[in-house]
Protein backbone atom coordinates (compact mmCIF):
# COMPACT_ATOMS: atom_id res chain seq x y z
CA UNK A 1 0.00 0.00 0.00
CA UNK A 2 1.60 3.37 -1.28
CA UNK A 3 2.23 5.38 2.43
CA UNK A 4 -0.34 8.09 2.66
CA UNK A 5 1.96 11.02 2.96
CA UNK A 6 3.91 9.98 -0.03
CA UNK A 7 1.01 9.39 -2.17
CA UNK A 8 1.36 11.97 -5.95
CA UNK A 9 -0.60 13.47 -8.42
CA UNK A 10 -3.41 15.32 -6.92
CA UNK A 11 -4.63 18.92 -7.47
CA UNK A 12 -5.56 20.16 -4.38
CA UNK A 13 -7.28 23.42 -3.34
CA UNK A 14 -5.73 25.00 -0.02
CA UNK A 15 -7.70 27.57 1.89
CA UNK A 16 -6.18 29.43 5.04
CA UNK A 17 -2.54 29.11 2.98
CA UNK A 18 -0.85 32.06 4.77
CA UNK A 19 -2.01 31.03 8.11
CA UNK A 20 0.73 28.72 10.74
CA UNK A 21 -0.87 25.45 10.19
CA UNK A 22 -2.34 26.44 6.03
CA UNK A 23 1.31 27.52 5.45
CA UNK A 24 3.25 23.91 6.93
CA UNK A 25 -0.19 22.22 4.85
CA UNK A 26 1.46 23.88 1.39
CA UNK A 27 5.22 22.44 2.62
CA UNK A 28 4.08 19.19 3.38
CA UNK A 29 1.23 18.97 0.04
CA UNK A 30 4.03 20.85 -2.38
CA UNK A 31 6.86 18.23 -0.63
CA UNK A 32 4.56 15.17 -1.29
CA UNK A 33 4.15 16.36 -5.28
CA UNK A 34 1.00 16.99 -5.36
CA UNK A 35 -0.62 20.29 -7.55
CA UNK A 36 -1.82 23.24 -5.19
CA UNK A 37 -4.11 26.27 -6.00
CA UNK A 38 -3.49 28.61 -2.76
CA UNK A 39 -6.80 31.28 -2.71
CA UNK A 40 -5.61 34.38 -1.34
CA UNK A 41 -6.98 37.53 -0.50
CA UNK A 42 -3.96 39.35 -1.77
CA UNK A 43 -0.75 38.44 -3.04
CA UNK A 44 1.75 36.54 -1.72
CA UNK A 45 5.28 38.47 -1.22
CA UNK A 46 7.16 37.63 -4.13
CA UNK A 47 10.48 36.73 -2.08
CA UNK A 48 8.13 33.91 -0.75
CA UNK A 49 10.10 30.66 -1.97
CA UNK A 50 6.87 28.62 -0.22
CA UNK A 51 4.27 29.66 -2.71
CA UNK A 52 7.01 30.08 -6.16
CA UNK A 53 7.19 26.20 -5.66
CA UNK A 54 6.86 24.16 -8.90
CA UNK A 55 3.12 23.04 -8.86
CA UNK A 56 2.30 25.71 -6.41
CA UNK A 57 -0.13 28.79 -7.94
CA UNK A 58 -2.40 30.94 -6.48
CA UNK A 59 -5.94 32.97 -7.60
CA UNK A 60 -7.11 35.97 -5.50
CA UNK A 61 -10.43 36.23 -4.14
CA UNK A 62 -11.69 36.96 -0.66
CA UNK A 63 -13.33 33.57 0.42
CA UNK A 64 -15.72 35.55 2.94
CA UNK A 65 -17.06 37.22 -0.32
CA UNK A 66 -19.55 34.75 -2.55
CA UNK A 67 -19.36 37.59 -5.28
CA UNK A 68 -15.82 37.71 -5.23
CA UNK A 69 -15.64 33.78 -4.82
CA UNK A 70 -18.46 33.70 -7.89
CA UNK A 71 -16.55 36.41 -10.36
CA UNK A 72 -13.79 33.42 -9.59
CA UNK A 73 -16.34 30.73 -10.92
CA UNK A 74 -13.62 29.23 -13.71
CA UNK A 75 -11.30 28.05 -11.09
CA UNK A 76 -13.70 25.72 -10.27
CA UNK A 77 -14.24 23.91 -13.84
CA UNK A 78 -15.06 20.89 -14.15
CA UNK A 79 -12.16 18.63 -13.15
CA UNK A 80 -10.00 20.82 -11.98
CA UNK A 81 -9.43 20.11 -8.44
CA UNK A 82 -9.42 16.43 -6.84
CA UNK A 83 -9.95 17.63 -3.28
CA UNK A 84 -10.37 20.86 -0.73
CA UNK A 85 -8.03 21.46 2.27
CA UNK A 86 -9.51 24.10 4.17
CA UNK A 87 -7.33 25.58 7.05
CA UNK A 88 -9.28 28.51 7.42
CA UNK A 89 -10.16 29.82 11.63
CA UNK A 90 -11.07 33.14 12.23
CA UNK A 91 -8.91 35.77 13.30
CA UNK A 92 -10.19 36.78 17.08
CA UNK A 93 -13.34 34.22 17.35
CA UNK A 94 -15.76 36.69 17.88
CA UNK A 95 -18.96 35.97 16.86
CA UNK A 96 -19.24 37.79 13.73
CA UNK A 97 -15.92 36.64 12.71
CA UNK A 98 -16.37 33.06 13.31
CA UNK A 99 -19.55 32.29 11.55
CA UNK A 100 -18.37 34.70 8.55
CA UNK A 101 -15.04 32.35 8.47
CA UNK A 102 -15.19 29.20 10.12
CA UNK A 103 -19.15 28.43 8.64
CA UNK A 104 -19.65 30.91 6.09
CA UNK A 105 -16.15 30.90 3.68
CA UNK A 106 -16.45 27.05 4.15
CA UNK A 107 -19.72 27.00 2.79
CA UNK A 108 -19.03 29.07 0.45
CA UNK A 109 -16.38 26.89 -1.61
CA UNK A 110 -18.11 24.16 -0.74
CA UNK A 111 -21.23 24.66 -2.63
CA UNK A 112 -18.85 25.81 -5.34
CA UNK A 113 -17.03 22.50 -4.76
CA UNK A 114 -19.91 20.46 -4.82
CA UNK A 115 -20.92 22.07 -8.23
CA UNK A 116 -18.37 21.27 -10.00
CA UNK A 117 -17.69 17.68 -8.77
CA UNK A 118 -15.11 17.98 -6.41
CA UNK A 119 -14.84 14.75 -4.93
CA UNK A 120 -13.14 15.43 -1.58
CA UNK A 121 -13.03 17.88 1.33
CA UNK A 122 -10.75 17.81 4.08
CA UNK A 123 -11.28 20.17 7.25
CA UNK A 124 -9.43 21.55 9.71
CA UNK A 125 -11.59 21.88 12.82
CA UNK A 126 -10.66 21.81 16.86
CA UNK A 127 -11.07 19.27 19.56
CA UNK A 128 -12.74 21.87 21.60
CA UNK A 129 -15.83 21.82 19.45
CA UNK A 130 -16.61 18.45 21.54
CA UNK A 131 -17.70 20.93 24.74
CA UNK A 132 -19.82 23.85 22.49
CA UNK A 133 -20.01 26.98 24.99
CA UNK A 134 -18.89 29.66 22.15
CA UNK A 135 -19.86 30.90 19.07
CA UNK A 136 -16.55 29.86 17.08
CA UNK A 137 -17.21 26.09 17.90
CA UNK A 138 -20.96 26.55 17.36
CA UNK A 139 -19.85 27.58 14.04
CA UNK A 140 -17.46 24.88 13.34
CA UNK A 141 -19.63 22.61 14.45
CA UNK A 142 -22.47 24.02 11.87
CA UNK A 143 -19.64 23.74 8.87
CA UNK A 144 -18.89 20.13 9.94
CA UNK A 145 -22.52 19.12 9.71
CA UNK A 146 -22.58 20.54 6.23
CA UNK A 147 -19.52 19.03 5.30
CA UNK A 148 -20.92 15.60 6.43
CA UNK A 149 -23.90 15.94 4.69
CA UNK A 150 -22.42 17.14 1.34
CA UNK A 151 -22.08 13.64 -0.41
CA UNK A 152 -18.24 14.38 -0.69
CA UNK A 153 -15.77 11.92 0.89
CA UNK A 154 -14.71 13.79 3.54
CA UNK A 155 -12.41 14.15 6.71
CA UNK A 156 -12.47 16.58 9.63
CA UNK A 157 -9.10 16.95 11.84
CA UNK A 158 -9.45 17.94 15.31
CA UNK A 159 -6.43 19.22 16.93
CA UNK A 160 -5.35 20.00 20.15
CA UNK A 161 -3.16 22.72 21.26
CA UNK A 162 -0.43 23.99 18.56
CA UNK A 163 2.58 24.45 19.78
CA UNK A 164 2.40 28.05 19.13
CA UNK A 165 -0.65 28.58 21.26
CA UNK A 166 1.58 27.63 24.00
CA UNK A 167 4.53 30.03 23.55
CA UNK A 168 2.70 33.10 23.99
CA UNK A 169 4.42 33.96 27.36
CA UNK A 170 7.88 33.79 26.02
CA UNK A 171 7.92 36.97 26.41
CA UNK A 172 7.09 37.40 30.07
CA UNK A 173 9.60 35.35 30.82
CA UNK A 174 12.38 36.60 29.32
CA UNK A 175 11.24 39.73 31.65
CA UNK A 176 11.44 38.15 34.31
CA UNK A 177 7.94 37.83 34.93
CA UNK A 178 6.67 34.78 36.23
CA UNK A 179 4.20 32.50 34.22
CA UNK A 180 0.64 32.43 34.95
CA UNK A 181 -1.70 29.73 35.55
CA UNK A 182 -4.89 29.54 36.33
CA UNK A 183 -5.43 27.53 39.85
CA UNK A 184 -3.06 25.19 41.11
CA UNK A 185 -2.04 24.81 36.83
CA UNK A 186 -3.37 21.18 36.49
CA UNK A 187 -6.92 21.85 35.93
CA UNK A 188 -6.38 21.41 31.89
CA UNK A 189 -4.02 19.06 29.83
CA UNK A 190 -3.19 18.77 26.15
CA UNK A 191 -0.90 16.82 23.91
CA UNK A 192 0.35 19.58 21.76
CA UNK A 193 0.98 18.62 18.38
CA UNK A 194 3.65 20.32 15.72
CA UNK A 195 2.65 22.42 12.79
CA UNK A 196 4.78 20.23 10.55
CA UNK A 197 3.44 16.70 12.15
CA UNK A 198 -0.54 18.34 12.20
CA UNK A 199 0.21 18.99 8.28
CA UNK A 200 1.59 15.50 7.43
CA UNK A 201 -1.35 14.09 9.10
CA UNK A 202 -3.90 16.24 7.20
CA UNK A 203 -2.07 15.91 3.85
CA UNK A 204 -2.34 12.20 4.44
CA UNK A 205 -6.27 12.31 4.75
CA UNK A 206 -6.24 12.37 0.79
CA UNK A 207 -5.57 8.87 0.37
CA UNK A 208 -5.34 6.77 3.91
CA UNK A 209 -9.06 5.41 3.85
CA UNK A 210 -8.85 5.15 7.49
CA UNK A 211 -8.97 8.79 7.77
CA UNK A 212 -11.75 9.11 5.79
CA UNK A 213 -15.46 9.93 6.52
CA UNK A 214 -14.03 10.16 9.88
CA UNK A 215 -14.15 12.53 12.59
CA UNK A 216 -10.42 12.75 13.77
CA UNK A 217 -9.38 13.99 17.48
CA UNK A 218 -5.18 13.99 16.83
CA UNK A 219 -2.73 15.56 19.28
CA UNK A 220 1.36 15.30 19.26
CA UNK A 221 3.32 12.34 20.86
CA UNK A 222 4.17 11.70 24.34
CA UNK A 223 1.92 12.10 27.75
CA UNK A 224 -0.58 15.25 28.07
CA UNK A 225 1.32 18.80 29.81
CA UNK A 226 -0.28 20.62 32.19
CA UNK A 227 0.01 24.26 32.30
CA UNK A 228 2.51 23.79 35.31
CA UNK A 229 4.48 21.15 33.31
CA UNK A 230 4.67 23.33 30.14
CA UNK A 231 5.53 26.50 31.80
CA UNK A 232 8.14 24.30 33.28
CA UNK A 233 9.54 23.29 30.02
CA UNK A 234 9.80 26.83 29.05
CA UNK A 235 11.96 27.81 31.93
CA UNK A 236 14.16 25.19 31.17
CA UNK A 237 14.29 26.25 27.69
CA UNK A 238 15.67 29.23 28.96
CA UNK A 239 18.02 28.12 31.70
CA UNK A 240 15.43 29.36 34.71
CA UNK A 241 14.26 28.92 37.78
CA UNK A 242 10.50 28.08 37.28
CA UNK A 243 8.66 30.74 38.69
CA UNK A 244 4.54 30.87 38.59
CA UNK A 245 2.01 32.92 39.44
CA UNK A 246 -1.60 31.41 40.27
CA UNK A 247 -5.13 33.16 39.50
CA UNK A 248 -8.05 32.42 40.51
CA UNK A 249 -10.46 31.50 37.64
CA UNK A 250 -12.98 33.59 39.85
CA UNK A 251 -11.15 36.40 38.49
CA UNK A 252 -11.97 35.46 34.88
CA UNK A 253 -15.32 35.09 36.38
CA UNK A 254 -15.67 38.66 37.58
CA UNK A 255 -14.01 39.79 34.15
CA UNK A 256 -16.99 38.16 31.81
CA UNK A 257 -19.65 38.95 34.47
CA UNK A 258 -18.57 42.67 33.86
CA UNK A 259 -18.21 42.82 30.07
CA UNK A 260 -21.13 40.94 29.68
CA UNK A 261 -23.26 44.03 31.25
CA UNK A 262 -21.77 46.08 29.41
CA UNK A 263 -22.72 44.48 26.24
CA UNK A 264 -25.87 44.76 26.54
CA UNK A 265 -25.66 48.71 25.64
CA UNK A 266 -22.39 48.37 23.40
CA UNK A 267 -21.12 45.81 20.47
CA UNK A 268 -17.79 46.46 21.23
CA UNK A 269 -17.98 44.96 24.97
CA UNK A 270 -20.13 42.13 23.79
CA UNK A 271 -16.99 40.80 21.28
CA UNK A 272 -14.45 41.86 24.21
CA UNK A 273 -17.23 39.65 26.89
CA UNK A 274 -16.78 36.71 23.98
CA UNK A 275 -13.11 37.10 23.92
CA UNK A 276 -12.95 36.99 27.57
CA UNK A 277 -15.29 33.63 27.76
CA UNK A 278 -12.84 31.94 25.29
CA UNK A 279 -9.86 32.53 27.44
CA UNK A 280 -11.92 31.57 30.73
CA UNK A 281 -12.50 27.99 28.31
CA UNK A 282 -9.25 27.61 27.75
CA UNK A 283 -8.48 28.34 31.35
CA UNK A 284 -10.47 25.23 32.38
CA UNK A 285 -11.52 23.20 29.56
CA UNK A 286 -8.63 20.22 28.34
CA UNK A 287 -7.86 20.16 24.64
CA UNK A 288 -7.70 15.93 24.64
CA UNK A 289 -10.91 13.46 23.75
CA UNK A 290 -14.17 13.56 25.96
CA UNK A 291 -14.96 10.67 27.01
CA UNK A 292 -19.15 10.51 26.24
CA UNK A 293 -19.72 7.34 28.55
CA UNK A 294 -17.95 9.40 31.90
CA UNK A 295 -17.96 13.25 30.62
CA UNK A 296 -14.54 13.37 31.27
CA UNK A 297 -11.33 14.14 29.10
CA UNK A 298 -9.55 11.36 28.79
CA UNK A 299 -5.67 11.38 27.63
CA UNK A 300 -5.41 7.72 27.08
CA UNK A 301 -8.35 8.11 24.75
CA UNK A 302 -6.52 11.09 22.54
CA UNK A 303 -4.54 9.32 19.21
CA UNK A 304 -1.09 10.66 18.72
CA UNK A 305 1.19 11.95 15.69
CA UNK A 306 4.24 12.67 14.58
CA UNK A 307 7.50 12.97 16.26
CA UNK A 308 7.60 16.45 17.34
CA UNK A 309 7.50 17.44 21.28
CA UNK A 310 7.12 20.59 22.66
CA UNK A 311 9.58 20.61 24.81
CA UNK A 312 12.11 20.33 21.67
CA UNK A 313 10.39 23.59 20.08
CA UNK A 314 10.76 25.63 23.00
CA UNK A 315 14.46 24.60 23.11
CA UNK A 316 14.74 26.02 19.37
CA UNK A 317 12.59 28.96 20.02
CA UNK A 318 14.63 30.13 22.65
CA UNK A 319 18.25 29.62 21.06
CA UNK A 320 16.51 31.33 17.61
CA UNK A 321 16.33 28.19 15.44
CA UNK A 322 13.08 28.29 14.73
CA UNK A 323 10.55 31.34 15.19
CA UNK A 324 7.16 32.12 15.52
CA UNK A 325 4.70 35.06 15.29
CA UNK A 326 3.15 35.71 18.94
CA UNK A 327 1.33 38.30 17.26
CA UNK A 328 -2.86 37.25 15.46
CA UNK A 329 -3.26 34.39 13.96
CA UNK A 330 -3.90 34.57 10.05
CA UNK A 331 -6.63 33.49 8.28
CA UNK A 332 -5.87 33.59 4.35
Amino acid sequence: MQDANTAQGRHVLLLGATGTIGRATLAALSGAGHRVTCCLRRPAAPDDALFQAPGVETVLADVTDAAQMQAQAQVFEDGQFDAVISCLASRSGAPADAWAVDHGANKIVLDMARAAGVAQFVLLSAICVQRPELEFQKAKLAFEAEVQASGLTWSIVRPTAFFKSLSGQLRRLRTGKPFLVFGDGRLTACKPISDRDLARYIVGCLSDPDRQNRILPIGGPGPALTPIEQGAALFQALGQAPRFKHVPVRMMDMIVGGLSLAGRISARAQDKAELARIGRYYATQSMLVLDPVTGAYDADMTPEFGTDRLEDFYADLVAGRTSVDLGAHAVF
